[in-house]
Formats: C-alpha cells, sequence, structure tokens
C-alpha cells in the first residue's frame, strides 16, 4: 500500500509530483491534467484556498458529467449526429420551435409520456427524433435507438432462442426507446404483436418516440389486423405528444435550391 509522508514546505516540483501521485491513486484525472494551469491561474489572482479547491473539484465534477454523457449518447446507438441546433425551422414551418424546445426539457421522459413524429420523408422526422434522444441522454437519461424492422427482427430471433423475455426486459429497462421508419415495411402479425409486448412492457412506466412516414389511419398498411393496430397506437397516443412534421420535403427543396445555384452560377 503506498503512504504519502506530509512535508511542510514542499517544493514546488515536489508538490506538483505529489499531486500527481495523489490524482492517479484517486483517479481524478481531469484535476491532474488542469492543476498546472489552474494552479498558476490561482495564484496570478490570488484566489482563497476554498476557491482553488472548488476550482479543482468543480472541473473534476464537469469533466466526468460530460464523460457520462458522451457513454449515454454512445450507448443510445444513433446512426448519426443530430442537434436541435441544425435543425431548419424555417425551412419547415410546420414543426413550431416552442414546442421543440419545451420537449427539449425532457420533462416528458421523466413523466414517461410518449412522442410521435409523423410526416412524410424529408420532413425532419429522424432528426428530431435523434435530438431529442440526444438531449434526453445528455440530461441524464438512458435511451436506446433503432429501426423498426431491426427492433422486431432481434425479437423474432430472441423468441426462436428461446431469450425474448430477458430481451423485451431490457428493452423495458431504458427510460426513452427511440423507434425510427416505422410504417414504412409491413410487418407480420408475429412481429407485431412481439412490438406489441415491448411497448406493454414499457406502458405508463418509460417513454417511447417514434417516427413514422404515415398518419394513424394507414398504420393498417404496416400492422394487418386492425385490432392490433388500434392496440399499438392507442399505446403510443395515449396522454402523449404529437408533432406533424408536413409533407412537403425540406430536404429535397434544399437539393433543389443548391442544383438551381450551382445551374445559375454556371
Amino acid at each position: 500500500m503506498t503512504t504519502f509522508k506530509r512535508h511542510r514546505g514542499l517544493t514546488e516540483q515536489a508538490a506538483d509530483a505529489a499531486v500527481d501521485q495523489a490524482c492517479r491513486m484517486l483517479r481524478l484525472p481531469t484535476i491532474r491534467a488542469q492543476f498546472p494551469e489552474l494552479a498558476e491561474a490561482a495564484a496570478r489572482d490570488q484566489m482563497s484556498y476554498r476557491g482553488f479547491l472548488a476550482e479543482l473539484l468543480m472541473a473534476e465534477c464537469d469533466d466526468r458529467a460530460r464523460r457520462r454523457s458522451e457513454r449515454r449518447i454512445k450507448a443510445a446507438a444513433f446512426p448519426r449526429e443530430k442537434s436541435l441546433r441544425a435543425f431548419d425551422f424555417d425551412a419547415n414551418p410546420s414543426v413550431d420551435p416552442a414546442v421543440i424546445h419545451t420537449l427539449a426539457t425532457c420533462e416528458w421522459v421523466k413523466k414517461g409520456m410518449q412522442l410521435c413524429l409523423i410526416g412524410d420523408s424529408g420532413t425532419g422526422k429522424s432528426h428530431l427524433l435523434i435530438a431529442l434522444g440526444t438531449e434526453a441522454a445528455m440530461a441524464g437519461y438512458r435511451v436506446k435507438y433503432t429501426l423498426a424492422t431491426k427492433l422486431v427482427n432481434e425479437l423474432v430471433e430472441a423468441a426462436d432462442e428461446k431469450v425474448l423475455t430477458k430481451t423485451i426486459a431490457r428493452y423495458g429497462r431504458v427510460d426513452l426507446l427511440c423507434i425510427d421508419e416505422l410504417g414504412y415495411l409491413e410487418l407480420d402479425r408475429r412481429g407485431a404483436e412481439l412490438l406489441f409486448q415491448v411497448l406493454t412492457e414499457r406502458e405508463e412506466k418509460n417513454s417511447v418516440a417514434i417516427a413514422s412516414n404515415e398518419s394513424f389511419s394507414g398504420w393498417t398498411k404496416t400492422f394487418t389486423d386492425p385490432r392490433l393496430c388500434a392496440a399499438i397506437v392507442d399505446r403510443l397516443t395515449f396522454g402523449g405528444n404529437l408533432i406533424q412534421t408536413g409533407t412537403d420535403s425540406y430536404r429535397l427543396a434544399i437539393t433543389q435550391a443548391r442544383a438551381a445555384a450551382q445551374n445559375a452560377a454556371g
């Protein structure tokens, strides 16, 4: 076991070495990295001992919080980075910025509410889904992103391998489950029933956010059993939030505008 001998009047070099060794033992990488700079700033600003200690501890806490957020975002398995800052609200007037920024507070995740993003391709559904999921991860919530078909395929495989209960429980534990591209492909009855089990596991406990290019009336093309379709819609809409992103693809409009600008310049 390593012990430290306390000596008054250490040289600065010896003190730096002692701080470095202590930070390694206590696993304080941020203090270890920033100590020399913060120490110089404290001396220059004639900071009190308490103030200097507070600066060191806050730097470590802030960096740990940042690393935790990065781990949660990585664990969510988002396919790409998307932020609310990068969303062009001017290009899609169907989306109310005030509503989105209210959702970004993650109060709905705290309450276990649902979120449905409905609109045509290119209207920003997946962007908002990923961006709001990222906000939730940064706020400390456990988030998981998946495509609807990928989730169903995983559930079918889990059922075949007799580990369905374990798989459903795993999806039930996350605070926010983001399901993208729901409605793009038809699901057979078995797949739809398995998806329904996941939604039931999370009902009134944890949040689900989905993005779909089909209005609810068109979901019978995805869930061919009308009663099962109605039950799934009920699970996703009861006490939840509905954002309609519209029918005009602003992504296509931006592409066309760029092409027109290039043609004009040429």
